[in-house]
């Protein structure tokens, strides 16, 4: 022991000492960051999301809701709108507005999915609200239809119709037809309420339940008609509408020719002369 004693106190033992602690320290410091390499490419692929959504924002959408969306006498503050009503306006082209009165007609698409996404990603954050939903949560795999229709009739029929062509409301607005939208822009109108539309939070309707409706909106597009002409699916008002008007087109017809064949019993030309001289 004694010569063990006698080489701990050389100086090159301490040097060799300090040497093995730095590269244990290095081992470690290496396998640390390794390890959170991985977990730190998400937050900086989603903050290039946001800078690339700003960037976007402030190019196209700023001149009426602001530079930081606070909203301006053109158009409202997005601020807490939430990313799902952002992609709801933008991905059926209802936004950017190409004329004044027409928010609520569909229109051509001016961004990309990934651009709409992006302004989106930023219009979350700076003020949160209800994001947009993943394809699994937007899915119909195993809804039911059936369940569906009756939601749809309890809480959507009565502005959108019975088949989702869309009707008339008050105040000259309108309930639009669903016949192309899509799973994910049912969903996002659901949370976000556009227009006239109230919202329908998860605590209102469950995400299942909106699946339900979904599944019910997208199997009634492919149903047959099997009465024959379908008078675009928009409900017995017209069909009641189309029957009054047909039958009493029909009747004036009728009428109309009935007046046409009947001929007058009165005499006319020499036999009128011949009878007033006769009388005179």
């Amino acid at each position: 022991m004694s010569w063990i004693n006698a080489r701990r106190r050389r100086p090159v033992a301490g040097y060799a000492a300090l040497l093995l602690g730095l590269v244990v320290v290095a081992l470690l410091y290496g396998s640390l960051t390794r390890q959170g390499g991985t977990a730190q490419a998400a937050p900086t692929a989603a903050q290039q999301d946001i800078a690339n959504g700003k960037e976007l924002f402030q190019a196209n959408c700023s001149s009426c809701h602001g530079l930081e969306a606070q909203g301006t006498d053109q158009a409202p503050s997005l601020v807490g709108a939430g990313a799902a009503a952002v992609y709801f306006q933008m991905s059926t082209g209802r936004m950017p507005a190409k004329e004044v009165g027409s928010e609520n007609e569909r229109k051509p698409v001016t961004f990309t999915d990934l651009e709409i996404r992006d302004i989106a990603a930023w219009i979350q954050s700076i003020g949160g609200g209800p994001e947009i939903p993943t394809p699994a949560e937007v899915s119909t795999q195993g809804a039911d239809a059936a369940l569906g229709s009756q939601l749809f009739s309890a809480n959507c029929a009565q502005c959108h119709g019975f088949a989702g062509a869309g009707g008339a409301l008050t105040y000259g607005k309108d309930a639009p037809p669903m016949t192309q939208a899509t799973p994910t822009q049912i969903y996002t109108a659901m949370l976000t309420g556009p227009e006239a539309m109230p919202v329908f939070s998860d605590g209102v309707i469950s995400p299942q339940a909106k699946r339900d409706i979904i599944a019910y909106i997208t199997q009634t597009r492919t149903e047959p008609n099997p009465g024959g002409f379908s008078l675009g699916r928009t409900g017995p008002i017209t069909e009641g509408l189309v029957i009054f008007l047909g039958g009493m087109g029909f009747l004036v017809v009728i009428a109309l020719w009935i007046t046409a064949k009947r001929r007058d019993p009165r005499p006319t030309g020499p036999k009128v002369a011949e009878m007033e001289r006769s009388k005179s």
